[in-house]
């Protein structure tokens, strides 16, 4: 069931509109509330009534539908400044600059919640993964495409999408529409992940498994996937079924540009290779040559566990896709086979 809590809401008094300063910011508005989850509350509907979705950036429409969400560079929030200021924190440029222009993208609003709620002493996370839209094409957009947060209150962590539950933008002429939607504050999991899908499995907050009818289509694209040009990969559809005892071929093929290189993520929990009992994480078992600008990496897999749920593939130290594994016992008929 859906928080039915009631939030009050909030126009920009006359006191900020001369600051943009996160941290007073989130001062002014919690300072008479006795709850964490007041305080929640107070924050979350400030930044929907607040912040407009921003639909076109440099003169061009970045979404179109039913939500917005699509996260575009952060080079877009991120301020300028002097050579010898220091550099803040990214969540606190982008929440800056967002103040000052009250416009943002999912990752704007992200970032702007996350920051007030730091300085209420409420903790925070900014989750990114797969939000599901009327515009989605499974094959092809199955992976990131949006970031919302999760806020730990009365000792449990709550999912909310600011973004999502400010408006949503018109069809017809790409405008955004301001609508407070409480269907993504402190939304039961059960629920939420109907349209959110973290990149991060634990974020599910759910003691089972999910897996979206679009893994029929394609494996899940971290989002480390966007970094790197992979022109194809083998197998397409994101459900691998097999035998145990079986062994299991996967395939990527990436398109190397002259001149570049490309880091990992030093930002990346790797916790998750460890903690992830039903998971397995597979580096290339060989790296072809270089053959007319592309690179090939196979990678083997020998279905010994049953218990295995999940097979995640490793490319330069940044894990890039996640397949669901189905392992039976030999003699259990494959229903449904690649």
């Amino acid at each position: 069931m859906i928080c039915c809590l009631i939030i009050v809401s909030f126009l920009v008094p006359a006191w900020l509109q001369a600051q943009e300063i996160p941290s007073e910011l989130s001062k002014k508005l919690v300072e008479k509330c006795k709850t964490d989850k007041e305080k929640v509350s107070v924050l979350f509907r400030w930044v929907t009534d607040n912040i407009s979705y921003r639909t076109k950036p440099k003169g061009k429409t970045i979404f179109s539908g039913k939500h917005p969400g699509k996260p575009v560079s952060n080079s877009q929030n991120v301020s300028v400044f002097a050579d010898d200021e220091p550099l803040k924190p990214l969540n606190e440029r982008v929440a800056e600059d967002v103040l000052r222009s009250r416009l943002a993208v999912c990752d704007g609003y992200t970032r702007l919640f996350k920051t007030l709620c730091d300085y209420a002493n409420i903790r925070c996370e900014i989750i990114w993964g797969y939000a599901r839209t009327d515009n989605n094409k499974p094959k092809s957009k199955f992976g990131v495409n949006h970031y919302w947060n999760a806020v730990w209150i009365d000792s449990a962590w709550h999912l909310v999408d600011a973004t999502w539950a400010s408006g949503y933008i018109t069809r017809a002429g790409g405008e955004f529409v301001r609508e407070f939607d409480s269907r993504y504050f402190l939304t039961t999991p059960e629920q939420f992940i109907k349209d959110h899908y973290p990149d991060d499995p634990r974020w599910l907050l759910l003691p089972v498994d999910y897996v979206p009818d679009e893994y029929s289509y394609s494996p899940y694209k971290q989002k480390s996937f966007s970094k790197y040009t992979i022109t194809s990969l083998f197998p397409e559809r994101g459900i691998i079924e097999a035998n145990k005892g079986d062994t299991v071929s996967l395939k990527l093929e990436s398109k190397l540009v002259s001149g570049r290189t490309i880091s990992p993520d030093l930002n990346a929990d790797t916790t998750l290779y460890t903690q992830a009992k039903s998971s397995v994480f597979l580096r290339p078992a060989e790296t072809g040559g270089i053959k007319e600008g592309r690179q090939v990496s196979r990678y083997i897999y020998i279905a010994t566990n049953t218990d295995t749920k999940w097979l995640y593939l490793i490319y330069n130290d940044d894990l890039l896709l996640r397949y669901k594994l189905n392992i039976r016992e030999k003699n259990d008929r494959l229903t449904s086979p690649l």
